[in-house]
């Protein structure tokens, strides 16, 4: 084995047996919920429907919800890894980099395009873990 390749898989190590440790959520998964996710796909949305970002300042306010929602993601999967959680979280990831992407390139049509998906996963994750909001009206 190479000297630098044993070097990396050391720290490697070292990172995975530290990283428990190292993170320490400050938020509830409520709060992350309502001050976090939850206002970037409204604002991001709410920017589509009315035809698109206009001007520098309101792409600028896509972009950032558009990150929020991907990285979001990825604070999902740090606090629970069973399949489900990820693979729903994994949706968020996938929606919120594709709008940052059609966000980078101001890119209208591009990010009209995901309205469905960033609904699809917002609402496919409540379904599996908030199944009293879908409940049948009586």
């Amino acid at each position: 084995m190479k000297w630098w390749l044993a070097g990396v898989l050391a720290f490697s190590s070292t990172l995975s047996a530290q990283a428990p440790d190292a993170l320490q959520p400050v938020a509830t998964m409520k709060e992350l919920m309502l001050d976090v996710i939850h206002p970037a796909a409204n604002s991001l949305l709410l920017l589509i429907h009315r035809g698109g970002p206009a001007g520098d300042k309101e792409w600028a306010d896509a972009r950032r919800s558009a990150m929020l929602l991907a990285e979001s993601g990825n604070l999902l999967v740090m606090r629970n890894r069973a399949a489900t959680w990820v693979a729903d979280a994994k949706q968020l990831i996938d929606v919120g980099a594709a709008a940052y992407k059609a966000t980078e390139s101001k890119d209208t049509k591009t990010l009209a395009s995901l309205t469905d998906r960033i609904d699809a996963s917002c609402t496919t994750c409540h379904q599996h873990f908030r199944p009293a909001l879908f409940a049948p009206s009586r």
